[in-house]
């Protein structure tokens, strides 16, 4: 077995950029890049730890855009975030090719061009759905307050829809599965982490969190959902398709 230059970095999209900066630079033979969240010690490997480096970053982004296109910038940051044990791989075999020329977001014939497309397509149905199925609550702070727990890490894509849509209103959207949020203040969007209490939403706990009137309103939408719901027609085979159940925790008209 040959020797291969493992490349660890910060499980970042800018950490992994900077790798791909360090793997043209030092140009191994044979290279893996590996978040460290999940990057384990082999014998055969040469490992290197990547420092995040925006400088080095924004120069690999540059390049995407510039020489491979804006359109495959977005589909490799849409698969990056996908979160796929085999994104890394994958992406930087895009890049490669994107630099030589090839048409990475055309040619369906590629194997790594059909796994992009693939990744990009899942990416991109949890993300509408999120931006579906996100329910506000405002909070004693005066500010609107929403979990959700995407299969992938769709929150930097749903903070840009939330944006457009709420620009009048301070809001924090968290990550409950990656604990992080997304926090607008009227005038940017900031990336935070913090820890939320799983009680938030409990009947016992919520009246300290939110209030009085947004309590009230929770109330009025759950009656008003029961209300237009007519049980002769229900489908729920085709409820189900469109609504998973798994989104059910975080919609206010389906709480008991």
């Amino acid at each position: 077995m040959g020797m291969i230059d493992q490349y660890i970095y910060d499980g970042t999209f800018e950490g992994f950029l900077s790798a791909v900066f360090e793997v043209y630079e030092r140009k191994p033979l044979v290279v893996k890049i590996v978040s460290e969240r999940i990057a384990t010690e082999n014998f055969f490997d040469e490992e290197h730890t990547v420092y995040t480096d925006q400088v080095k970053a924004d120069r690999v982004w540059k390049g995407i855009q510039t020489k491979i296109g804006k359109k495959a910038g977005d589909w490799i940051y849409r698969a990056f975030l996908s979160e796929k044990p085999d994104r890394e791989r994958v992406l930087l075999r895009i890049i490669k090719k994107g630099f030589l020329g090839h048409r990475v977001t055309e040619d369906y014939a590629d194997v790594d061009v059909l796994r992009l497309s693939n990744l990009v397509k899942m990416v991109g149905r949890e993300k509408h759905r999120m931006d579906a199925f996100v329910r506000f609550k405002l909070t004693k702070d005066n500010v609107y307050f929403a979990e959700i727990e995407p299969d992938f890490d769709t929150l930097p894509l749903n903070a840009i829809h939330f944006k457009n849509r709420y620009a009048d209103q301070k809001w924090l959207i968290y990550d409950r599965c990656r604990h992080y949020g997304v926090y607008y203040d009227l005038h940017k969007i900031s990336y935070v982490k913090l820890e939320i209490s799983k009680d938030i939403n409990t009947s016992e706990a919520a009246p300290f969190y939110f209030t009085h009137d947004e309590m009230h309103y929770q109330d009025l939408w759950k009656n008003y959902f029961k209300s237009t719901n007519i049980p002769s027609r229900k489908n729920m085979r085709l409820h189900l398709q469109h609504v998973p159940r798994r989104y059910w925790k975080y919609l206010s008209e389906k709480q008991p």
